[in-house]
């Protein structure tokens, strides 16, 4: 990474948000905002220890600095200033910020006491506080905590990513990647556990657990039909595992990536119907891609993506009805029921394209924005065999006899799969660009 080029894209980063800052104070009748890092959170009232801080996204929009009790001051007309809290502490070590290339494009000011922030905050200002720990504006006399319209616009602005926010994105990618084929390695090579592949993601990666923008999702055979699996079998079972599903990203400056693939080996009818399904979904996910259309309604495209899982479900020879009946009798929504995708940033789940409340049969949709230049979401169909909603489908006389069910038992122990790319919007010739593919291969093959 070439830092001299990372620290000017940082300063132009700070200097779009100064101003987009000054437009939502003003709006929202402020003057000032400081913007809290974060405190330490105790992993139990019953004992001393504490969680690893998870900053504060308000904060880390501005600078991807993980310590606690540190504050952005934000005042239109003057450069942001960062309290940096440096005080002696022989217990632990604070975490040092991977690179200081966000160091000059602020006003720095050292403290030795979170006290100190207070001396910094001028009186007679409508001031706000952002953060987590109300305590911490108690402390600094800031009366108004997380004002909710100035809070919404302050959101709003993470909609749109500059272009230090995508090379971030990208990096985050790029590590992602080398996780992601380590674990496949392995995978195709042996006979590892779930524990095992997780702890090798995190090695390949170079990221102890509480770094990762989520939890990974490493699911081995039928435990691919719990979307978020990460209570991981610890040894390898007695067969070789014939599927594999990861879900998982990596950070860089704090932003995050998001990336799945869906991975089969083996020989036998059953091995061989699972990667034609794969296949399937693969390239069902490279055309939701390519129909990304600045201006469309995200939800659009998730119901195109309901269209495609119909005729998948045919090829496969899992259903037999037409793929107009698979969709408006529920079908699809029981093989498929989470949303397309969400948008994407400095958490997992971002904020800002979620703003309207889905159609009533998409309520796990996370996107619902129309599409716009600079936005970043995920783009994730899937397809999966859970029996607790397959199960009212094979009472129905609409449908039941038109599933091949022996054919849903036989692929049913393998789980299900997902593919999940991350893209950013650039209004150029191919409308989006992909940030996952460069660095790492399709999903499927044995």
């Amino acid at each position: 990474m070439d830092l001299a080029h990372l620290a000017q894209l940082h300063r132009d980063h700070v200097n779009v948000l100064a101003a987009r800052y000054a437009t939502a104070l003003r709006d929202n009748e402020f003057d000032v905002v400081v913007i809290h890092s974060g405190s330490l959170r105790k992993r139990s009232e019953f004992d001393d220890q504490y969680w690893p801080l998870r900053t504060v996204p308000h904060f880390q929009h501005w600078a991807p600095l993980a310590q606690p009790d540190c504050a952005i001051i934000v005042e239109a007309g003057r450069p942001p200033r960062l309290a940096w809290l440096k005080a002696f502490d022989f217990w632990e070590q604070p975490h040092a910020p991977e690179t200081d290339h966000f160091v000059g494009s602020f006003d720095v000011v050292e403290t030795g006491r979170v006290e100190d922030v207070k001396d910094l905050l001028a009186g007679g200002k409508r001031t706000a506080f952002v953060g987590e720990d109300a305590s911490r504006a108690t402390l600094w006399g800031v009366e108004r905590v997380n004002p909710e319209s100035l809070v919404k616009a302050l959101d709003a602005l993470r909609t749109t990513k500059t272009p230090y926010e995508v090379l971030c994105l990208e990096e985050a990618n790029r590590r992602a990647a080398s996780g992601h084929n380590a674990v496949l390695d392995v995978f195709r090579a042996g006979n590892a556990s779930e524990l095992d592949l997780h702890l090798l993601y995190l090695r390949a990666t170079a990221q102890d657990d509480p770094e990762t923008p989520y939890k990974n999702i490493v699911a081995l055979n039928a435990h691919a039909a719990t979307l978020h699996h990460v209570t991981y079998a610890k040894h390898p079972s007695g067969a070789a595992a014939q599927s594999l599903l990861v879900d998982a990203g990596a950070t860089y400056q704090g932003y995050c990536s998001d990336v799945t693939r869906t991975w089969v080996k083996g020989t036998g009818a059953t091995a061989s119907a699972f990667a034609s399904l794969v296949a399937g979904v693969e390239a069902m996910q490279q055309r939701l891609c390519a129909r990304i259309e600045i201006g469309a309604p995200y939800e659009a495209l998730h119901d195109e993506s309901h269209r495609q899982v119909a005729a998948i479900l045919r090829d496969v020879g899992i259903a037999s009805l037409s793929e107009s009946e698979l969709v408006e009798r529920g079908v699809t929504r029981a093989f498929y029921p989470h949303g397309l995708g969400h948008s994407l940033g400095l958490q997992c789940h971002d904020v800002g394209c979620a703003l309207m409340t889905p159609r009533a049969d998409n309520p796990f949709l996370r996107n619902t924005s129309r599409i716009g230049v600079g936005q970043v979401f995920t783009i994730e169909p899937g397809v999966y065999f859970i029996e607790p909603l397959l199960a009212p489908l094979r009472g129905r006389d609409d449908v039941a006899r038109r599933i091949d069910w022996k054919l849903v038992s036989e692929l049913a122990a393998l789980g299900g799969v997902r593919i999940e790319d991350d893209v950013v919007v650039t209004g150029g010739a191919t409308t989006a660009r992909n940030l996952t593919r460069a660095f790492l291969a399709a999903g499927g093959g044995r």
